[in-house]
């Protein structure tokens, strides 16, 4: 019997999910468990995340080809319709979900993870790394993430939301070359990709449209104000305002201005370090 935990990852969805994943990974510690990933580019460069087993499987339905009969999964992914989930839940002798969504509901055989649910076999809490929770200087005034996949090049049509802020820019896993270069040109400060941690630990105010940034962020002690991106969930809108954080529609220069003249005096709530609760409640799951 083995473990595994699926996430879907991708150039059209980012690597929000794959974030989360090594993050409570990294909180088993030494439990023998191997990625998923539905991006083989994902799977090679896992082990910078401290993930030491991880296998590109394309789509979900290819999971079978990987783990077996009786094994145990953790499942983080919306690519499975019900009746798809119910035949995990029966194939798998444990199956553990990552939900995001404030309507779900946790099904006979499965055990959940959820920000908004509580009850039986159900965990509520949100995985951040507790490496964020140690308060760096922000030297960095102001940043922005728009996420690690911009397949449409919509930041590149939406510049003109930041005119005269000048913040610096965190480059996305998933920008094409030639898109990544002309990002460069079209601002004064960048970040490469490897360096998403430090960004977001040295930032005092983030602007994104990830929802795992702005969770770090404000676990970092920064202060994000939140994009929401027309091709991504609104599941987490709810989350963020009971933590107080400012959400931007439809690129709204005007409403971010207000927000950023005023942003010293918000008040932020305070969020719980989640990692080892969930990491705890895994194990206990797992039997292990």
């Amino acid at each position: 019997m083995k473990f595994f935990y699926y996430v879907h990852t991708g150039h059209r969805i980012g690597l929000d999910r794959f974030r989360r994943a090594a993050t409570i990974i990294r909180a088993l510690g030494d439990v023998d468990i191997t990625l998923l990933s539905s991006d083989f580019r994902i799977a090679q460069i896992a082990k910078n995340f401290g993930i030491k087993n991880s296998v590109g499987i394309d789509v979900v339905r290819n999971i079978p080809q990987i783990a077996h009969y009786g094994d145990k999964l953790i499942f983080d992914s919306e690519e499975a319709n019900p009746i798809m989930l119910d035949d995990m839940r029966k194939y798998f002798s444990t199956f553990i979900r990552v939900s995001d969504a404030e309507n779900d509901t946790k099904m006979e055989k499965e055990f959940l993870i959820s920000p908004y649910l509580e009850g039986e076999n159900i965990c509520h809490g949100y995985a951040i790394d507790d490496t964020f929770f140690v308060h760096e200087e922000k030297t960095i005034k102001l940043s922005f993430f728009f996420g690690d996949d911009d397949y449409e090049k919509d930041l590149e049509k939406n510049l003109p939301f930041l005119d005269g802020l000048n913040p610096h820019l965190q480059l996305g896993f998933y920008y094409f070359l030639d898109y990544e270069d002309l990002l460069k040109k079209k601002f004064s400060h960048y970040h490469e990709f490897e360096e998403y941690n430090e960004m977001i630990k040295k930032t005092d105010i983030l602007i994104t449209a990830s929802p795992q940034a702005v969770l770090e962020s404000l676990a970092s002690g920064g202060k994000p104000i939140y994009i929401q991106r027309e091709d991504y969930i609104v599941d987490f809108q709810k989350l963020f305002l009971k933590l107080n954080i400012p959400i931007i529609l439809n690129y709204d220069k005007s409403e971010l201005s207000v927000i950023l003249k005023t942003i010293n005096n918000h008040e932020y709530s305070k969020i719980e370090k989640d990692s080892n609760k969930i990491a705890n409640f895994i194990k206990q799951s797992l039997n292990l």
